[in-house]
């Protein structure tokens, strides 16, 4: 293996990380982990929640978050990241402590979500039987209709 990665991981607000001399990179999409060393074919997928690894030629793997995102490989050496959040750091255990809260607080997020949606669809169901009481049709629809 020949060849380097050069590696860039953006938010919306700052570039959090450009390394220039990537030997091997490690991820995680939805299909499972894979990684990417120099060469490889172009790429793109989604990232959700997880951690992405990478070493340099000599040195020890580094680790950072990204919070959902898309990694792209163009030209077998370039790889770039877009993600809503990244926090690089060298602890790898309490990377994947914030990767686990981060997931908790999604799918916090996601049953909220999906409870207030049916709270707001229950409400409309008893709104339109109160209007459609049974023997009285509202103001706006005629005899005909009615029946």
């Amino acid at each position: 293996m020949t060849g380097i990665l050069a590696l860039t991981i953006a938010t919306p607000l700052r570039v959090v990380l450009q390394e220039e001399s990537i030997a091997s990179l490690r991820g995680e999409d939805a299909t499972g982990g894979f990684g990417i060393l120099p060469g490889h074919a172009d790429f793109v997928t989604v990232i959700e929640a997880g951690v992405l690894r990478w070493r340099c030629a000599q040195g020890p793997w580094r680790y950072c978050v990204v919070r959902g995102g898309v990694l792209a490989v163009s030209g077998g050496d370039t790889v770039q990241v877009a993600c809503r959040d990244a926090v690089p750091g060298d602890d790898l255990p309490a990377l994947q402590a914030q990767v686990a809260e981060a997931r908790h607080t999604l799918t916090d997020e996601h049953r909220r979500d999906r409870a207030q949606s049916a709270r707001l669809h229950a409400r409309a169901i008893r709104r339109f039987m109160q209007e459609l009481a049974p023997g009285e049709a509202p103001d706006w629809l005629d005899e005909e209709t009615a029946r």
